[in-house]
């Protein structure tokens, strides 16, 4: 893993997207990498850890170069208000794969205790890092608050979809828990455990009772009294997919639930 001004200036203008192909021929050489291979971005939100900056290799063969964070001169663009603009200041690496791909990418990041952090999906050359980068600070937003979460963006596409566009997400939230949310905090976080342990339990009733340490019945009343609060039926495959959002929605506000 290489970090370093001289990476950053090659980085920047790659990692803002739009680069001319002649910045990105230019860029490519300075680095040392090919203009086309298998590459991911990582965004951290916190300070990357010394450890990950070490000379080198990953054991699959993998090569990171970290760059300047987001926000700094040069490293970020974009519309206002977007997903990428709320992930400024944060520490951003390139990663060119190696055989294990970007899940090895996300493991080594657990590994090295660094997080919370988002990596992107797969792209295909220097030309693409840009939207490679804007996609990774969409993974980080869906990471819970005061987590050390590392995701992947295609592990968390509902929520990264949600973190998107805010003003839908806090208008859903309203609209599909609105009554829940008037409940006192203890009333109210015991029937979202309740839920959150039925989905984590397939939709099983007897299992998500063993999991709260409670009646199976105790568990079925929460979740009859959670669905007249929500006017929304669990049975219901529309309606159960606007609980299930809402939650991601609750889960990723700064508030407890």
């Amino acid at each position: 893993m290489r970090r370093g001004t001289r990476y950053g200036v090659l980085l920047g203008p790659l990692l803002a997207g739009g680069a001319a192909p002649d910045l990105v021929t230019r860029a490519a050489r300075g680095l040392g990498l090919p203009e086309r291979g298998r590459y991911a971005v990582v965004v951290l939100g916190t300070p990357v850890p010394d450890a990950a900056v070490a000379e080198g290799p990953d054991v699959d063969g993998a090569r990171w170069w970290w760059g300047a964070a987001l926000g700094s001169p040069g490293a970020e663009v974009g519309s206002p208000g977007g997903a990428e603009d709320r992930a400024e200041g944060r520490e951003v690496a390139v990663v060119l794969l190696g055989s294990a791909g970007p899940a090895r990418a996300a493991a080594r990041l657990r590994e090295l205790g660094a997080g919370p952090g988002g990596v992107s999906p797969v792209v295909g050359s220097l030309a693409e890092l840009g939207a490679a980068r804007r996609l990774a600070g969409t993974a980080l937003l869906t990471c819970e608050p005061g987590s050390r979460e590392i995701v992947r963006l295609d592990e968390r596409l509902p929520a990264a979809l949600l973190v998107s566009r805010p003003e839908l997400s806090t208008r859903l939230l309203a609209e599909v828990f609105g009554p829940l949310l008037t409940l006192v905090p203890a009333e109210r976080s015991l029937l979202v455990e309740t839920l959150e342990a039925w989905l984590e339990c397939g939709g099983s009733v007897g299992r998500a009772a063993a999991r709260l340490g409670c009646h199976r019945n105790t568990v079925f009343n929460r979740l009859r009294r959670l669905e007249r609060l929500t006017a929304r039926s669990l049975s219901r495959p529309r309606e159960l997919v606007d609980l299930v959002l809402a939650l991601d929605v609750l889960r990723l506000s700064s508030a407890p639930p």
